[in-house]
């Protein structure tokens, strides 16, 4: 799967993604500090889907109607998460 990664998401997310398999285009690594509305270019350009730790992409993409190829919010908070097309899955650590 192609993905687009924004600078806010940890290094390790990033590099786990790409032992799986996955092709990742990481901000961090391209162009650090380009704005939101540029990521998210970025990812329809490439017809990726973006993984992101920012908020902020929600206002884009819903509030201002931006089109979007998809967005995963990512928030790692001691929980073990599934995402399937057809559900999410939070199971949270003892």
């Amino acid at each position: 799967m192609d993905l687009v990664a924004d600078e806010s998401l940890d290094q390790a997310v990033v590099q786990r993604l790409r032992a799986d398999g996955h092709h990742v285009a990481y901000v961090a690594e391209m162009d650090p500090g380009i704005t939101d509305e540029a990521v998210l270019a970025l990812a329809n350009e490439q017809s990726a889907l973006l993984v992101t730790a920012d908020k902020d992409f929600g206002e884009l993409v819903y509030r201002q109607r931006r089109l979007s190829s998809g967005v995963v919010l990512v928030r790692l908070a001691h929980a073990f998460t599934v995402v399937t097309s057809g559900m999410v899955r939070i199971r949270h650590e003892p």
